[in-house]
């Protein structure tokens, strides 16, 4: 994971660094503390509060998710004929590799699981929505979304708004569903 890189002069795990300290601000926020870091907070954050601090999971949990959700990623790496870096699958031999070191189930599943609140479909936001998981899994979205953003032009990027805006729809859909129930 150190000696890969996610992107120019920062390497997978810092990456996964990175979005375990942007998770850590927005826990910061949550409980009315301060930020160090530039957000565009989706509406729902602040409305639920509460809620969502009582449906994470443990920080021990998190921390070791966040960090290495991307373990298998130098694995996965290819570089197109225009030096464009992808890591097709990665989620799934994220896992895998997480697996084969004796990692937990728990965080395994996380991992793997890591890239479906980029990717929900209105359809499935049910069915998402009932998973224990799933507010963990939407404020990491948020934490990635903003990581990233810092290393591509920053939350007024366009490929950033877009990113936000699917979690902010999303966000409000599954927490709906998840007050409901």
């Amino acid at each position: 994971m150190k000696a890969c890189e996610q992107t120019k002069d920062l390497s997978v795990l810092d990456h996964g660094i990175m979005v375990h300290e942007y998770f850590l601000d927005l826990l910061s926020y949550l409980n009315d503390g301060p930020v160090k870091y530039t957000w565009r907070m989706p509406v729902w954050i602040d409305d639920n509060k509460e809620f969502l601090l009582k449906n994470l999971l443990p920080l021990e949990v998190l921390k070791q998710y966040h960090i290495f959700h991307d373990i298998g990623k130098p694995y996965c790496l290819t570089i197109d004929d225009e030096g464009r870096r992808h890591f097709y699958n990665h989620a799934e031999v994220s896992y895998q590799v997480w697996k084969s070191t004796g990692g937990c189930e728990e965080i395994g599943l996380l991992i793997r699981s890591d890239m479906d609140i980029h990717l929900l479909k209105s359809e499935d936001v049910e069915s998402f929505s009932s998973r224990s998981e799933a507010i963990t899994l939407l404020l990491t979205g948020l934490s990635e979304v903003h990581a990233n953003a810092s290393l591509f032009g920053g939350i007024e990027n366009t490929s950033f708004k877009i990113k936000l805006k699917h979690i902010e729809k999303r966000g409000k859909q599954i927490i709906k569903i998840k007050q409901t129930v």
